[in-house]
């Protein structure tokens, strides 16, 4: 006798496996769905009538007729329900509404007035997901809410064991947000969502083991390994920015000295501005940033090294090897078939990627780069939200969009 919890599954499974049929491959009648699949047309009906009314799924006009009467045509519906994407970084609170497919329809961003740490970093989260769900007056499509951060996360009970730069430690950070917002609530670190997102349906979709590194206010890396993430013992495993790169330097704020983000992260990035700005070098950045050093920022550093500053170009030249002798490490060590650069530094900078591309080759074991991909992220710049939207559409659909 089939046991009910066996039923449930089984009804369950059918339901993902036609979601996924017609979401890939509508429009689609009920028929040729039940016929691809092999489940019965009864099946298929029940299962149709519960993701039309859960919004997921529409009808979509008459269909051509092979013998009997003109089929209905369904397609997946991805406006139906929607979710909230979180990137929560050292800097901001970057809050968005996505729909089903990963598209943004709302964003807000939240900076830091002043630097922020501990539970005020957490209280400051509430307060700007406060304001942004105020505008709803029904919650019921939103499939829950999608947090992505820095550093070390235990992904599975939704907690942030360790951020250095947000002092953030031991932050049941999932429990927290279901309990005060009352939606289901996912939790990654930044660099594996990201991961999971170029994996899914980014440059990664062919590769089964991947390396995903991010260059911006800080460093990061995702693991791809055998199609999934790999997290290590306590959640940790991608913490490039804190392997050592030197010994000598400027203590990090993990308390080590020599990390590579200390390095290459956009903090050294502007020090090395201000620094030849201040010894008299001629750089066009500041005229960019109308004579306003405050205003200096990653976008205008890509924007200086497109108009080929001088001082610019020195400094990505620096950067970029730097950035190089870790990845070489990388390659030697995990011997992937592709490695995507990502973050603020990267965007758009084609010349950097070629650069760090080019010394990756050169110095890395010669057998290790036979066949191996370096490109620039290909996720557009709302990739922190499609990240994030990642995370719950796999968990939930087993979406590879």
């Amino acid at each position: 006798m089939r046991r009910t919890g066996d039923s449930k599954l089984i009804q369950e499974l059918n339901r993902f496996i036609i979601l996924d049929m017609i979401r890939k491959h509508g429009p689609i009648s009920r028929s040729e769905i039940a016929k691809r699949n092999g489940i019965s047309p009864t099946t298929v009906t029940s299962a149709v009538g519960e993701l039309i009314r859960d919004g997921l799924v529409c009808e979509d006009g008459i269909g051509e007729s092979s013998g009997g009467r003109k089929p209905i045509m369904l397609r997946f519906y991805p406006d139906g329900q929607f979710l909230i994407g979180i990137s929560l970084t050292n800097t901001a609170v970057t809050i968005a509404e996505l729909n089903l497919e990963a598209n943004v329809r709302h964003k807000e961003r939240f900076a830091y007035d002043k630097p922020l740490s501990g539970d005020d970093v957490i209280a400051y989260l509430f307060a700007s997901l406060e304001q942004f769900l105020s505008r709803y007056d029904d919650r019921s499509k939103c499939l829950g809410i999608s947090i992505i951060v820095p550093g070390i996360v235990d992904a599975a009970n939704g907690a942030i064991r360790y951020n250095s730069k947000l002092n953030l430690k031991n932050v049941p950070l999932k429990e927290l947000v279901e309990a005060k917002f009352g939606l289901k609530t996912w939790l990654e670190n930044d660099a594996n969502a990201i991961a999971l997102a170029e994996n899914s349906f980014g440059r990664g979709t062919h590769s089964d083991n991947m390396l995903y590194v991010t260059v911006g206010e800080g460093v990061g890396m995702g693991i791809i390994v055998n199609g999934a993430i790999f997290r290590g013992h306590n959640g940790g495993a991608g913490e490039f920015g804190h392997t050592v790169v030197q010994q000598t330097g400027t203590r990090c704020d993990c308390g080590n000295i020599g990390c590579l983000e200390n390095n290459v992260g956009w903090p050294e990035i502007y020090s090395r501005i201000l620094s030849a700005h201040a010894k008299g070098k001629q750089t066009v950045i500041i005229e960019l940033a109308g004579g306003d050093v405050t205003r200096i920022s990653p976008a205008l550093f890509r924007a200086a090294l497109q108009q080929n500053d001088q001082v610019c170009l020195d400094i990505m030249e620096e950067i970029a090897a730097t950035l190089s002798i870790g990845i070489v490490n990388l390659v030697n060590l995990f011997n992937p078939s592709l490695i995507i650069l990502g973050g603020e530094i990267v965007r758009d900078n084609p010349l950097f990627v070629k650069r760090v591309r080019e010394q990756v080759m050169d110095k890395a074991l010669f057998i290790l780069t036979d066949g191996l991909e370096i490109h620039a992220t290909a996720l557009g710049e709302e990739f922190p939200m499609v990240a994030a939207a990642a995370v719950l559409l796999q968990d939930v659909f087993h979406f590879s969009l």
